[in-house]
């Protein structure tokens, strides 16, 4: 597999760095939005980190300028980070790559069905495309994305026990692409470009919630949350 970037576990971080800064869009906890970045990096939490009195944004950013990552993208995940999962696929001209991290304790249905669950778990994306996007070309591209982590994780439903779920209350994804004057204008089911990123991102989140199902099944539990995780997730509702 040749990356367009190098992806490096230091536990508690996962890094992913590129040479040039990308355009990316997504909702990163540090840059939602449309931003241009040259690294994207997880932190890994647990309970203990996130004591009542302690902000999360906070702590993200005393994690990060302490290791020299202030200009980072952050996810934030509670998963073991060294079971991260990558995929690639190449689909004509086009080469999607993904990074993801799965947990699914915090599982919720779309069509609000409401798990009443308050426990540490999310869905962290990262995919890249080899082409350069339009603004539009990128909207598409994060609903391709999305599209693609839901279908895997109903794909895997029946290694769990429990309602169905189509993804968490607390998922994150961020696409990038490179920068440049001449960009797709569209990234669409029918185009390269959409089914790559469909085909990298479907495999990275299987295998994730494979995993992940098969941890819990086998007696390794999720971290139970703190009083502040559990006091914010039920304002959010």
């Amino acid at each position: 597999m040749n990356l367009p970037f190098t992806l490096a576990c230091e536990p508690p971080f996962l890094i992913v760095a590129f040479d040039a800064a990308q355009d990316t869009l997504g909702w990163s906890l540090t840059a939602p939005g449309f931003v241009a970045s040259r690294r994207i990096v997880w932190l890994e939490v647990r309970n203990a980190d996130l004591t009542p009195e302690v902000d999360p944004i906070a702590l993200l950013h005393e994690k990060f300028s302490a290791r020299g990552l202030d200009d980072a993208l952050a996810f934030l995940t509670s998963r073991d980070i060294r079971r991260f999962h990558v995929a690639q696929a190449e689909v004509g001209e086009v080469t999607a790559s993904c990074v993801a991290t799965i947990g699914l304790s915090n599982g919720e249905h779309v069509a609000g069905r409401g798990q009443g669950r308050h426990a540490f778990g999310t869905i962290n994306v990262f995919a890249h495309i080899s082409k350069t996007l339009s603004v539009s070309a990128f909207v598409e591209a994060v609903s391709i994305v999305a599209e693609a982590r839901t279908a895997a994780i109903i794909a895997t439903a029946g290694l769990r026990a429990g309602p169905l779920v189509t993804g968490t209350g607390t998922d994150c994804i961020v696409v990038a692409a490179p920068r440049g004057e001449s960009a797709e204008a569209y990234a669409g089911l029918h185009t390269d470009l959409g089914r790559a990123l469909g085909a990298a991102v479907y495999e990275a989140v299987h295998e994730g919630a494979t995993l992940w199902s098969a941890d819990v099944a086998s007696g390794l539990k999720p971290p139970r949350p703190s009083n502040r995780a559990m006091a914010e997730d039920a304002r959010r509702r």
